[in-house]
């Protein structure tokens, strides 16, 4: 066991390393850098500017885009770094990324731990509640269609769990909005932000009210669509368990059928659903949905993965990538000690052999 894990810690390092470099090297040739990026907006300021100087001198004599000098471009390039060999500024991120040092942000004025730390009030939010009422409905209700297989709530039920699944998030939400967020029907929820502008001023019973009505649309939104698997898993993980020999023996042994389902089924069948709950908390943490997040203006990690993207900031992006997947390494080392825990049985020693 311990020789495993010792093996699994030591995987994580060249794991790692492999996704920050194959994501370096592909920012490396990608067009449009943020060298490129700033000039592109300078050049767009200059022929605003010239537009409307010549609009107010009286004709249409345009003067705007006059260029940008090479001694800007040099300037721009060491600003960003980009004066530097491709593989300095690498071994400059690794030494950096060692130290948990994410840099700063080419244009947000502010350091990549800062912006993930204003950010994750929003995907915590999401997060927690989507990961716990995912678990709270899904299992309970897989296990009710296990013990009623092929009876006519089962039937329904799977219909309504499928049909939310093949309805997308944002499509959910645009509903929702619709419905109940003053579109053509009831105006009963906000669409912005998490709390209201005078949240500081209520009660502590009224923040909490106020926190609930503001997230109840995006977590809506957000959970439907991952109900049908966990409960189709633990449906199916239930009838496997409930067709073993051992029930058959509880059984004869006199035991009550809730007896055999709580005591002895239900451990057995929550293995895969345990064995993958540090995985889920931590998906529902850091992917939450950008098109939920821009429906409901809120302004969380998915926003910001995507704007640095878009404007190539790159400390911004290879710092999130780095922390994200040393923490999704992190996690499934956790579900593997978690396996073991749920059942002594396993023993990873015997895949040595």
């Amino acid at each position: 066991m311990w020789y495993y894990l010792f093996k699994r810690v030591l995987a994580i390092v060249p794991t790692l390393l492999g996704v920050l470099t194959l994501t370096f090297a592909v920012t490396q040739f990608v067009p449009g850098g943020p060298v490129e990026h700033v000039l592109n907006q300078l050049d767009q300021e200059n022929a605003r500017s010239g537009a409307e100087g010549g609009a107010s001198s009286g004709g249409w004599n345009y003067s705007g885009r006059k260029g940008i000098d090479a001694q800007q471009i040099e300037q721009l390039s060491g600003l960003y770094g980009f004066n530097k060999p491709p593989l300095e500024r690498y071994w400059l991120m690794l030494n950096n990324f060692l130290r948990f040092n994410l840099g700063e942000s080419y244009f947000r004025n502010d350091s990549v731990w800062s912006l993930i730390k204003q950010k994750l009030t929003v995907s915590v939010s999401l997060g927690v509640w989507t990961f716990f009422l995912t678990y709270l409905v899904s299992v309970p209700l897989g296990v009710a269609k296990a013990i009623r297989a092929g009876s006519r709530f089962d039937f329904i039920s799977s219909l309504l769990v499928l049909g939310g699944y093949a309805v997308p998030g944002f499509v959910l939400g645009v509903l929702l909005i619709v419905l109940f967020g003053g579109g053509s029907f009831w105006d009963i929820f906000p669409l912005r932000g998490l709390t209201s502008e005078n949240w500081s001023e209520l009660s502590w019973y009224g923040k909490i009210t106020d926190y609930l009505w503001h997230i109840t649309l995006p977590v809506t939104a957000s959970v439907v669509s991952t109900f049908a698997l966990k409960t189709l898993l633990t449906k199916n993980t239930f009838l496997d368990e409930l067709s073993r020999q051992y029930v058959l023996t509880a059984r004869a042994k006199g035991l009550s059928e809730r007896q055999v389902l709580w005591k002895h089924v239900f451990r057995n069948a929550l293995l895969p659903l345990v064995t993958g709950f540090p995985g889920t908390f931590i998906t529902a943490f850091f992917t939450g949905s950008l098109l939920i997040e821009t429906l409901f203006s809120l302004d969380g990690l998915g926003l910001l993965s995507f704007e640095s993207i878009n404007s190539r900031d790159y400390p911004v992006v290879l710092g999130t990538l780095y922390l994200f997947t040393l923490l999704g390494l992190i996690t499934k080392l956790i579900g593997d000690i978690a396996y073991v825990m749920v059942d002594p049985r396993i023993k990873f020693d015997a895949q040595e052999l």
